[in-house]
């Protein structure tokens, strides 16, 4: 039964109340900043939540009146000794339960799949699907996230994008175009913990999901750009997890149709992002030339973006292109580029997706940068300095950086040093699965080989040789 139109007009009309005290709490720190923070306490208490910049927006703005449970406990957790009245937010009571029944005893419109819905506001209903997909998600993989949140069109539980028009479908609206971004986070905060390997083939379902919405279309012009945003990001993701995992033609071709979708779009940011990984595959794949031309033309579509970190770290794809070119003056200029853009800090104009860029990163980058010039004691500087500034969170990352200093110190002549960082890595691999650390370290133990008698050789040979072989 629908309700009156006094009831309708009345809610509807009704603006939210800024949440000024959870502002004042975030201080002097960008929305991104405190959404990292966010993340960093989520961790500690083993929770698991998908903040953002964007999320932390809305809480602000006051369309998120009350976080679900998991926020709740991060907040307090952040927060001690406060409720959540005291950050800000209204009582549960206000919003579920007996009290929002006295305060709204009228029953709410249908919900209309082309208005503006919260994934994040607390009713029954919303709470439990959202625990259920974040679940199943976890335990089932990206393959089954889309399946449960892009169930309505029947793609990933069977159908195909050939046959969706040929069926009855609703257009899409928020809510699609909020399943699908979360998509996107959840798919790499796994890439995050646990590398690619185990991933890549579950991706490829919700991908396909996702450009089928795009064909079935929405019935207002802001939720095709989030459509087609994310549908171009969830592209690069699943690209990314071919490129980590050494499937390059793969790769190549999602970052191309990542590539198309914000053409089509006129995206710049995820223009921009589509061409910072093709030049990052183009160098790992032996193409130097095309990993310098691609970072250039991410930089010339990032520049109207304002954000300083991402043109450092378009700069560092530039750099890693002239390294593979054997010049060193294009090298430099460009990793002194990259590290004065660095220094300007971070900012509100900083994509979500470059949450992964920090001190760590940028050492790891430029030690990159130096072990494939040849330069291999400055390669084991860097090396060392990112696997020592990385966030834990980041397992992959620390792995690949602490393989990146075992090949570092085995070429610059210091065996029992490679050793010792070759061992942490392999302690790492039951938590990681990359192929591209897998190989760093089989390049490492061909060059240790003939040092099998220095001192923790021969144990890491041993271990290595115990690996499982990948097919």
């Amino acid at each position: 039964m629908a309700s009156s139109p006094m009831t309708a007009s009345s809610q509807s009309s009704r603006p939210p109340t800024p949440n000024l005290v959870f502002r004042r709490l975030r201080g002097r720190r960008s929305p991104g900043e405190f959404a990292a923070a966010v993340r960093r306490a989520a961790r500690e208490i083993d929770e698991r939540v998908s903040c953002d910049a964007r999320y932390i927006g809305r809480v602000e703005a006051g369309e998120i009146r009350c976080p679900n449970y998991a926020y709740e406990r991060v907040f307090l957790h952040m927060f001690p000794g406060r409720t959540l009245t005291d950050l800000g937010f209204v009582p549960r009571s206000a919003v579920r339960g007996r009290g929002a029944r006295t305060a709204a005893p009228a029953p709410a419109p249908p919900h209309d799949p082309d208005e503006p819905h919260d994934p994040h506001e607390f009713d029954d209903q919303n709470h439990k699907e959202s625990d259920v997909r974040r679940r199943a998600f976890m335990s089932g993989g990206s393959a089954t996230v889309a399946a449960a949140s892009l169930g309505p069109w029947g793609l990933a539980s069977g159908g195909t994008a050939e046959a969706a028009p040929q069926r009855s479908v609703r257009r899409a609206g928020e809510a699609e175009a909020g399943a699908l971004e979360e998509a996107v986070r959840r798919i790499r905060l796994l890439d995050d913990r646990h590398g690619a390997d185990g991933l890549y083939r579950r991706a490829a379902a919700p991908l396909r999901a996702a450009y089928a919405l795009l064909d079935v279309g929405a019935a207002r012009q802001a939720t095709t750009d989030r459509l087609h945003a994310g549908a171009g990001e969830l592209a690069v993701s699943v690209g990314w997890l071919a490129h980590d995992s050494g499937r390059f033609d793969d790769a190549r071709s999602h970052y191309a149709e990542a590539l198309a979708t914000a053409r089509v779009a006129l995206d710049p940011a995820l223009e921009a992002h589509a061409f910072c990984n093709t030049s990052f595959l183009a160098r790992d794949a032996g193409r130097p030339r095309e990993a310098v031309r691609a970072a250039q033309a991410a930089q010339v579509a990032a520049r109207p973006l304002g954000s300083a970190r991402l043109l450092s770290l378009l700069a560092l794809r530039e750099a890693g292109g002239w390294a593979g070119l054997a010049d060193r003056r294009g090298c430099e200029q460009a990793l002194t580029r990259a590290q004065a853009l660095y220094g300007r800090g971070p900012c509100d104009a900083d994509p979500e997706w470059m949450s992964f860029y920090g001190d760590a990163e940028l050492a790891g980058l430029e030690a990159q940068c130096w072990s494939t010039l040849g330069d291999w004691q400055r390669a084991a500087h860097q090396a060392h300095r990112a696997a020592r500034l990385q966030d834990p969170h980041f397992t992959r990352n620390r792995a690949l950086y602490t393989a990146e200093l075992a090949d570092d110190l085995a070429r610059a002549g210091h065996p029992d040093e490679a050793a010792a960082a070759g061992l942490r890595v392999l302690d790492l691999l039951d938590e990681v699965q990359s192929s591209r650390v897998r190989s760093m370290l089989a390049g490492t133990a061909r060059v240790l080989l003939p040092h099998r008698r220095a001192s923790g050789v021969s144990d890491f040979l041993d271990r290595h040789e115990e690996l499982p072989r990948t097919a």
